[in-house]
């Protein structure tokens, strides 16, 4: 009899031993019955607490504890699944490219870390169900980080690493009546921890679930099915391979709903196929994800009825054509994103009802492909891709970052790649590639199979690829790191690349067309970001070889903890004294890491995601539809009038555009002649309930805007100047202001016998460095205009300053500012005041050579908190950006001053809104201030750009005492190509070549 040795653990030669050959994902039941409850007694769940002893390292463990009489029911409890790091042992640790043990122990790859090495010992007592006594006994672990070594009642039973596979193995020989000890030690880092080096949260433990299962004589341990269309895409070969043991015969029945398609029987063999022809099935796509149900009824030699297995299948075709990826012969085009199996609550322990909220989302957002980077995900998120409707690049364990990232530095060898060409990793790595193959083959939602993430090139990956050909001649492979190492090119079978500009992509393809193109990842949503997305979408229908991309990520990976004053905040690498870490780059995500709640950044995904577009004259609407499969005429069309943001009426537009096609219709309403702004929405809404949104749910939308000018209005209410000693005075019927000589600027502003500001208005330059910024190391670059925000004084240069003109019916008093740049910079801001309380401002800057453009030219306003109500008429709903503004619409929107603070990881410039025509914040009772002017940039925040670039977590921020205004000419667009470097595109730029000027008016309101 074997037994276990911690050398294993080491070798990477060992990877596996006396586990059960990876099979496909079914659920065998005893009965119809038992399908119908979806409930198996094969099956016995083994989830709950279990024993469990920590230690630092192997040689910390306890020798012996797996002994039959070695009683630990003492020990200290544990959840199963669980990672131990979210149970209270060790601490979780996040790191991207360095490896977790980078520089606390000197060992090269295949060795693994002694000194810390956590080591898990779990012990479950258990007796055999009364239902399984007698029969084969199995015992299934879902995912083990990330090498477990097995035993029962003493025996040593099997080891295995692959943390995101199935481990398997036979108990049968090793069971005894009455109570079962079953012993599992689980290490942290393996030698396979070489291949698993992911840009994620390192956890260990057993964090997917656990349990028994048995077989009964006659039994189907593997199922292989094929949906072979033709060329014409019409009819269909089924081909059904199974795997069984036993004496018998299967009946097959496909069905589509209740109705049976096809009923056949077959004698059982040691592998059986069945091939039947199904004429003119309904094909499935994201689109329209038709599943059919093959049921499998398992009959012994008696005829009884022993086993019975569901499988839901999709008839549909994938393929390379003409150098194209195809779906059912359309070429498709991946509207994706990356996602990481995570939970702020749980880790990589997920929940059911996590997962599917997930799959709505992304539904209900137009995401049509997931990435699972960069491993197999849970069994559970394969099924409802199918059954909702997700392409799926299904990506196998291994990422070894961390090994070859010295390699492109030039201070390591190209042979110390990890697999690279070492032979010594070969069969651990396609032992991987069969497992994420076995388990997941029957899934139509699998498209493409990858060989993993940013492990540079070499033949192991190669032959990796070539292993899932031979595995699977139905799906295409993915590996996007021979764009580090060209020597094995036909490892992957298309271009594939990380972060490419739009102009890269199109230089590339202008040199070589051999293979489609994809970004597996792009448009890094770290923080506030995803600007210019849509550059890359638009090139999706103008390149035919650019067939779309996955964004990184779906979801911050963040980990709910308390402050020490226990308020619960989402916390990032070192927040746990992990190092090395790579601090908040885990926070990327298009949805919060806390609720999986939205971000702002998801209203530009669905937009630039949607599959109808729409353009909009006076008279007529252009319809393009880019669905491949799906007419128009699913949706109603809903066309909207709005004139200055409120509702004037409403019609329905009938369409019936093909899929791939377009049509003109003429709008169905008319655009009034009177003076004002007219804003025409044209709406894709659901007809029917779908199981991701109820009727009425918006996919797709297009708006025209039309103004008719009016006459301007003038003020011509009486007013009063008072020409003090250190302040000019400004007095109306219903308001009066300071102008402080002293201070520099508007001091006092009451209307309605209420001071409204608690600050002089002051020119500001500056925003809180996002994420991008500061990869692309924006302070630097911009600096001056920091202090020029912070520190700009009264120009003493100017001999008359401020400067007060008097007109019929107002007064203008212009205050001239000197900016401590480099070279020395000026700016001005004059008011303008009216009788009625208006007050016309206006900034101006000449430009001085020297100085670069600068993140914002506004103003900058401090009001009470008391004013805590944001009202807008401009793009919306979520903050906009003048890169991320295609996916707004242009309305009236109301919020919270508070509901403007995204929930980014760390603190930084948000809720900006664009396009703003007016907006105002008000107290509870209705009084505030109304801004107005063209198309400006408004934020109203209770924190300024300084404050919360001094803060790291949100509950560093100060304690709210201000609604802090900033109302903007432009603010520079977010970026997002990639976060540590890519700069915002020019034309998001604010240009300083020419004198800048912003105007807009506030006024008081009650």
């Amino acid at each position: 009899m074997s037994c276990f040795n911690y050398e294993k653990v080491k070798n990477p030669l060992v990877f596996a031993e006396n586990r059960k050959d990876a099979h496909s994902d079914h659920v065998c039941y005893a009965s119809m019955e038992e399908l119908q409850q979806k409930k198996t007694s094969f099956r016995y769940s083994l989830n709950g607490l279990w024993k469990f002893s920590y230690a630092k390292n192997y040689n910390s463990t306890i020798k012996g504890f797996e002994a039959e009489d070695y009683d630990c029911k003492s020990w200290a409890d544990i959840k199963v699944p669980a990672h131990i790091q979210m149970e209270g042992y060790d601490a979780p640790q996040y790191a991207n490219v360095q490896y977790p043990w980078d520089g606390r122990e000197q060992i090269e790859p295949g060795e693994i870390p002694e000194y810390f090495n956590p080591v898990a010992s779990y012990v479950k007592y258990f007796q055999v169900p009364e239902q399984m006594k007698g029969k084969p006994i199995y015992i299934s672990f879902q995912g083990v980080e990330s090498g477990m070594a097995l035993w029962l009642n003493g025996n040593y039973v099997g080891y295995s690493e692959d943390s995101f596979t199935p481990s398997e193995f036979e108990l049968t020989p090793y069971i005894k009546e009455g109570e079962n000890k079953l012993a599992v030690q689980v290490f942290k880092w393996t030698s396979g921890s070489w291949c698993e080096d992911q840009d994620f949260f390192r956890f260990s433990g057993i964090y997917r679930s656990v349990y028994l299962y048995t077989i009964p004589k006659t039994h189907i341990e593997d199922i292989r099915i094929r949906t072979l269309l033709d060329d014409s895409y019409g009819n269909a070969d089924l081909q059904i391979t199974c795997k069984t043991v036993g004496e018998g015969k299967v009946r097959v029945t496909l069905k589509d709903g209740e109705e049976a398609v096809i009923q056949t029987e077959a004698m059982l063999e040691k592998e059986l196929t069945i091939l039947q022809n199904v004429k003119e099935p309904a094909l499935w796509s994201a689109e329209e994800p038709n599943l059919y149900e093959l049921l499998l009824e398992v009959l012994d030699e008696r005829d009884n009825v022993v086993e019975v297995i569901s499988q839901m299948i999709g008839f549909r075709r994938f393929e390379m054509k003409n150098h194209i990826m195809q779906i059912n012969g359309k070429r498709i085009v991946f509207k994706g994103v990356n996602r990481h199996e995570f939970s702020s609550k749980t880790g990589r322990a997920v929940t059911d009802e996590e997962i599917l909220k997930d799959i709505m989302t992304m539904k209900r957002n137009n995401i049509n492909a997931i990435r699972t980077s960069h491993y197999p995900n849970d069994s559970r998120i394969y099924a409802l891709c199918d059954k909702y409707g997700l392409y799926m690049i299904a990506e196998n364990n291994m990422e070894s970052h961390g090994s070859w990232d010295p390699i492109v530095r030039g201070i390591a060898d190209i042979e110390t790649a990890v697999p690279g060409n070492n032979k010594e990793w070969e069969p651990m790595m396609l032992d991987r590639v069969n497992s994420c193959y076995q388990r997941d083959k029957n899934h139509p939602a699998i498209v493409i199979w990858s060989c993993g993430n940013e492990s540079f090139g070499g033949t192991v990956i190669r032959d990796m690829a070539d292993c899932f050909r031979k595995l699977d001649n139905t799906r295409l492979v993915h590996y996007e790191g021979v764009f580090n190492d060209r020597r094995y090119n036909e490892t992957s079978d298309m271009e594939s690349q990380m972060y490419p500009s739009v102009e890269d992509i199109k230089a590339f393809l202008a040199k070589d067309r051999s293979k489609p193109f994809i970004c597996c990842e792009y448009t890094h949503a770290m923080g506030n970001s995803c600007g210019a997305m849509h550059k890359y979408t638009d090139l999706t229908d103008t390149e035919p070889s650019y067939q779309g991309g996955f964004i990184w990520d779906y979801i911050d990976q963040s980990i709910e903890k308390k402050d020490r004053y226990g308020n619960k905040f989402q916390a990032y690498g070192g927040d746990f004294g992990d190092h090395p870490c790579d601090y908040n780059f885990s926070g990327n995500g298009i949805v919060y890491g806390g609720e999986r709640d939205e971000s702002p950044k998801m209203q530009e995904v669905k937009f630039n995601y949607q599959n109808i577009s729409v353009e909009i004259s006076e008279e007529k609407v252009l319809v393009k539809n880019k669905n491949l499969f799906v007419n128009t005429e699913k949706y109603d069309c809903i066309v909207i009038l709005e004139k200055d943001g409120v509702f004037v009426e409403q019609a329905q537009l009938i369409t019936n555009v093909a899929p791939l096609s377009e049509e003109t219709y003429p709008l169905p309403l008319q655009i009034p002649k009177a003076p004002g702004e007219y804003v025409v929405t044209v709406s894709f809404r659901l007809k029917e309930a779908e199981d991701w949104a109820p009727v009425g749910h918006e996919v797709a939308f297009g708006q025209g805007t039309f103004k008719v000018e009016a006459e301007e209005n003038s003020i011509t209410e009486p007013l009063t100047v008072i020409r003090g000693k250190l302040n000019i005075g400004v007095r109306g019927e219903h308001f009066e202001c300071l102008f402080s000589y002293l201070n520099g600027g508007l001091a006092s502003y009451r209307y309605g016998g209420k001071e409204m500001i608690e600050k002089i208005p002051m020119p500001n330059f500056w925003r809180a460095p996002i994420d991008n910024d500061c990869g692309n190391k924006m302070m630097g670059r911009y600096a001056q205009w920091k202090i020029a925000s912070m520190y700009c004084w009264m120009d003493t240069e100017v001999k008359e300053n401020p400067t007060l003109l008097e007109k019929e019916h107002s007064a203008v008093i212009t205050f001239y500012y000197a900016m401590p740049t480099t070279p020395a910079s000026k700016c001005s801001i004059s008011y303008e005041v009216f009788g009625d309380g208006t007050i016309a401002t206006t900034l101006t800057y000449q430009p001085v050579k020297e100085l670069a453009d600068m993140p914002e030219f506004g103003v900058m306003f401090k009001f009470n908190a008391d004013y805590e109500n944001v009202e807008w008429y401009g793009n919306g709903p979520s903050e906009t950006y003048c890169d991320r503004q295609h996916g707004a619409k242009l309305g009236i929107y109301k919020n919270k001053v508070v509901d403007n603070v995204a929930k980014y990881l760390v603190p930084q410039e948000c809720g900006n809104k664009t396009k703003v025509r007016w907006a105002k914040i008000t107290d509870n009772t209705g009084k505030g201030i109304m801004f107005t002017g063209d198309e400006l940039s408004f934020s109203a925040l209770p924190y300024t750009p300084h404050e919360m670039e001094n803060a790291m977590h949100p509950y560093e921020l100060p304690q709210i005492h201000y609604t802090v205004v900033r109302v903007a000419k432009q603010q520079m667009g977010v970026g997002g190509d990639n976060s540590w470097g890519a700069r915002t595109h020019e034309e998001y730029l604010l240009d300083v070549t020419k004198p800048m000027e912003l105007k807009f008016c506030f006024k008081g309101i009650v």
